[in-house]
């Protein structure tokens, strides 16, 4: 595409897409780091963007306070309802809610909510949603989620 591009000296960007991992070690500071996941998971757009953080990698013994921490900011950010705050973007179309509502209940996933999961389909708004240990051959872990889900894997 580019080459094409190029020859008629015609500008353009190419965007890639795939998983976009953080691996956060228990050495941190544990604020700063939720602060900084939340603000790039869902801060920009609700994770519908190429460069949100696709899933979390820790170790086991800190996946918990890492996500009470990030239970911490995403409350700060949103609220105690976070379907009711204005700050929480809606998804882009109804076809793209119902692909994330597809990764959100698949069986051998839905169980591995650990934090948010309210969903309001006629707004086309998800609530910033933390799974913890969800399997490797799920489907939110072979594909880009570009949504507000966010899996934390130990």
């Amino acid at each position: 595409v580019m080459t094409a591009a190029a020859k008629h000296l015609t500008p353009a960007v190419l965007e890639l897409g795939g998983k976009c991992p953080v691996v956060v070690d228990s050495n941190v500071d544990l604020h700063i780091a939720a602060k900084r996941i939340a603000a790039g998971k869902w801060g920009c757009n609700n994770g519908q963007a190429c460069i949100a953080p696709d899933f979390i990698i820790t170790t086991q013994a800190f996946a918990p306070k890492l996500l009470e921490s990030l239970k911490k900011v995403l409350e700060k950010f949103y609220g105690k309802d976070p379907l009711l705050s204005a700050d929480l973007s809606r998804v882009v179309n109804a076809s793209h809610f119902g692909r994330l509502k597809g990764l959100m209940d698949e069986e051998m996933v839905s169980d591995k909510i650990v934090f948010g999961g309210q969903r309001d389909e006629q707004q086309l708004k998800i609530a910033p949603t933390i799974f913890l240990d969800v399997p490797l051959d799920s489907a939110i872990m072979k594909e880009e989620i570009f949504g507000p889900l966010l899996p934390i894997l130990t």
